[in-house]
């Protein structure tokens, strides 16, 4: 049976296979200078280069004496979380079997009922490219998660003590959304109160390093991935809720957040894009896909299409492997670790295919080298061409296209 021969999904966004040349420009460079296209420096020293922060043919920006890394937070031992599940869903909690679930999931990933000899469970990551960023910029650098410890309002109450008056805070959330970069940024206004000034980075999801930490791993994958047998890569990112990115006023537990369009989809996929490209030798444009991981059962509609119905598409369509890479996660989370490796393995399996993923970025240098360019220069270290593009609003709750067939061999 061809892909053509499937019915319609009915859920969330349009997955039409990506052709993203009506939202972005291409870039006129070359694929090498893509690295840091505006970085006068010649292609062999590019990364190197990027990662000592070499000095650049325009005025630095003005000091800052901060940076302070912001994520999602995640509980430390089985025990937090119910805790922790009230904070996510704004006070309202959870019933008793879900808690117990998800304790459950967490348990299979490693969390445990008391503190770990390695740390926060998976916090640390995020506790460790704060550190390795540290060293790479030789600034303070603080770490704030909205859901759990270190809190954003006790990081900030902490910059407060020690004389802070100009902070860059990045998102490690590459792809700009209401409900996780625009929760980020009120956090962190409300519990500075004018205290400090804050350049808030939003929005790097194309940024040249990043396309290229992500495209590292994924060639890994690939030369890994077993021969003989028809492979497809297939990018995720975590799903949102269809209201939180549709055209009209966006609330979440009450908040106003934005009267304007959400552009996270057209984020996402563009980063999907610009990796495939950055690997285009390995990659057919035919064999790559995209859609949405991990969507949650209670606020209404959820924006797809999802990992299930994608994979049973793919295994349809006569692909016999698929390497699976979460692009909108820059390190393990439970997203990764439970949904990819555990239920989504499940779920191959019963469709009678195998699945991969690559490694999560987690430490990367290539990553600490973006974060390290935001921390210097902010969004004026994104590609050129993204600010002469017209940002198309994602369109939401309408029947999807059916998956292209693939072209024949």
């Amino acid at each position: 049976m061809s892909l053509r021969d499937l019915p319609f999904f009915l859920i969330g966004l349009a997955s039409e296979k990506l052709k993203l040349q009506e939202q972005m420009v291409a870039p006129t460079v070359a694929k090498e200078a893509r690295i840091l296209a505006q970085y006068e420096i010649s292609n062999a020293d590019q990364i190197a280069a990027a990662m000592a922060a070499p000095a650049v043919m325009q005025p630095e920006p003005e000091q800052f004496d901060a940076i302070v890394l912001l994520a999602h937070g995640t509980p430390d031992v089985l025990g937090e979380m119910d805790e922790y599940l009230k904070l996510v869903t704004g006070g309202r909690g959870v019933p008793p079997h879900v808690v117990h679930e998800l304790q459950e999931r967490y348990a299979e990933i490693g969390l445990k009922d008391e503190p770990t000899a390695e740390g926060a469970h998976l916090t640390r990551w995020t506790l460790r490219q704060a550190e390795l960023l540290r060293e790479r910029t030789d600034m303070p650098v603080y770490v704030g998660m909205r859901n759990w410890k270190p809190f954003i309002a006790d990081t900030v109450a902490q910059m407060k003590q020690d004389g802070v008056k100009k902070v860059r805070a990045i998102c490690l959330a590459p792809q700009n959304s209401r409900t996780s970069v625009g929760l980020y940024r009120r956090a962190m206004e409300t519990a500075a109160d004018g205290a400090f000034e804050i350049d808030f980075v939003a929005g790097w999801s194309e940024h040249s390093l990043l396309i290229r930490a992500f495209a590292e791993r994924l060639r890994k994958a690939l030369e890994a991935a077993p021969q003989g047998k028809e492979t497809a890569v297939l990018f995720t990112a975590h799903s949102v809720p269809c209201r939180t990115i549709q055209s009209k006023p966006s609330e979440h537990h009450g908040m106003l957040l934005s009267t304007e369009a959400d552009t996270y989809a057209i984020e996402c996929k563009a980063t999907a894009a610009l990796i495939a490209n950055e690997l285009s030798e390995q990659i057919n444009e035919s064999d790559w896909y995209f859609c949405f991981q991990s969507q949650g059962m209670s606020g209404g509609p959820w924006i797809g299409p999802s990992v299930e119905d994608t994979l049973k598409a793919l295994r349809d369509g006569g692909y016999q492997h698929v390497i699976l890479d979460p692009i909108g996660f820059l390190c393990d989370h439970v997203e990764i670790l439970y949904d990819i490796d555990i239920a989504f393995q499940k779920t191959a399996a019963e469709l009678g295919i195998t699945l991969s993923r690559p490694e999560s970025l987690n430490d990367s240098p290539t990553l600490l080298g973006a974060l390290a360019d935001l921390a210097r220069r902010g969004t004026r270290s994104l590609p050129r061409y993204l600010r002469n593009t017209t940002v198309v609003p994602a369109e939401v709750v309408q029947t999807l296209a059916p998956v292209e067939e693939r072209a024949s061999v």
